[in-house]
């Protein structure tokens, strides 16, 4: 009798459930509610997306209209109505013509009088065409004309690969082939041509994806590659970014739990010293945090400066010295060196440490 009694209430609770769901204000799950373009090319022309959506609570829903911020989106959508379970789309085609540089579109969606009110947001990089070409692209490599030198990737993080467009223009007389292209570089780095086809005097891109999860390194580091099509000779290209460990946000309540490395000074200040004599200094280095703290990495980017510590792990608590041996022998005038200190902790992973000196 029990046994039964239990069985039909819970049959009771989930047919409540249930009614709870179908009878409660609707509500749409977004597949995404972003959606990064990346960079465009004007010449590419319309870039079309698309936004799909669940019906996740709630009766039968339609939309009922889509309010947009520019000019330059167009807008269609699913006119049916749908029940609980059913899907719909959002499709937006953006026009890159009439903008330049970053932009963040927002398509405003509404159904169901107003139960629903959801944001989406598309997003990229619109590069107009140059109205002077050698003065956009004035580095030649081979028959292609770039921007810059170097291909600078940013700040680059261990936990998700991070993509960059590299726009080029074909001065060549050849067309530039997708299935063409070699690439040679470290596994870290990889690089596609985005069209299928660059015809000459056509603008292309490149995307560039850095994976830092793949090389043990931290800070600043630079590389090679090198990309051609089919038989012609290879270009290199120097890849630079800056890297970091990534860290999840942590909870208040662990603060004072993990690992915290403690500077004693953040800027050391040798004041006015003779370019034929060397300095040391010596600044502490604790930890705060009751786990170890792994010093990682300490990085700084010139042969005048020598840095001696004893260890890489600093217990709870424990202290250690981070000797500076600086020769300033050939330099003269305002001296500033930047010292970063790469740990283990997540609050401040990357810390900054300063030496100046005025150089007689």
């Amino acid at each position: 009798m029990i046994r039964l009694f239990l069985f039909l209430f819970s049959g009771l609770l989930f047919g409540l459930q249930g009614y709870a769901q179908q009878q409660g204000p609707s509500k749409l799950v977004w597949k995404v509610n972003r959606i990064d373009l990346g960079t465009i090319l004007q010449e590419q022309g319309v870039q079309s997306v698309a936004f799909d959506y669940t019906l996740s609570q709630g009766g039968a829903f339609a939309i009922q209209e889509v309010f947009t911020d520019c000019g330059c989106t167009t807008i269609d959508y699913s006119k049916d109505s749908i029940v609980l379970g059913q899907s719909g789309k959002v499709l937006v085609d953006f026009d890159p013509s009439s903008a330049a540089g970053f932009f963040s579109k927002l398509v405003l969606v509404r159904g169901n009088k107003g139960q629903v009110q959801d944001s989406l947001f598309i997003e990229g990089i619109a590069v107009p065409y140059p109205s002077n070409l050698e003065r956009n692209y004035p580095v030649k490599l081979g028959d292609l004309g770039f921007r810059m030198k170097k291909v600078n990737m940013g700040d680059v993080f261990d936990n998700e690969p991070k993509v960059k467009f590299l726009e080029f223009f074909n001065y060549g007389s050849k067309p530039l082939e997708k299935k063409y292209i070699q690439v040679k570089s470290p596994d870290f780095i990889q690089v596609e041509q985005v069209q299928e086809l660059v015809r000459p005097q056509e603008r292309g891109l490149l995307k560039i994806s850095y994976a830092a999860s793949m090389r043990s390194e931290l800070g600043a580091v630079a590389d090679q590659i090198q990309v051609k099509w089919g038989a012609a000779e290879p270009i290199e290209l120097s890849i630079i970014a800056d890297l970091f460990d990534y860290f999840a946000p942590i909870s208040k309540s662990d603060l004072e739990i993990v690992p915290q490395l403690y500077l004693a000074q953040k800027v050391v200040d040798l004041g006015q010293i003779a370019s034929s004599a060397v300095r040391r200094q010596t600044v502490v280095l604790s930890n705060l945090g009751k786990q170890d703290l792994e010093i990682r990495k300490i990085q700084q980017n010139c042969s005048c400066l020598v840095l001696e510590y004893p260890k890489n792990v600093l217990l709870p608590g424990e202290k250690m010295d981070l000797n500076l041996i600086f020769d300033p022998i050939g330099r003269k005038g305002i001296d500033q060196r930047n010292i970063y200190i790469f740990t283990n902790d997540p609050v401040n992973p990357v810390q900054l440490l300063v030496l100046k000196s005025r150089i007689n």
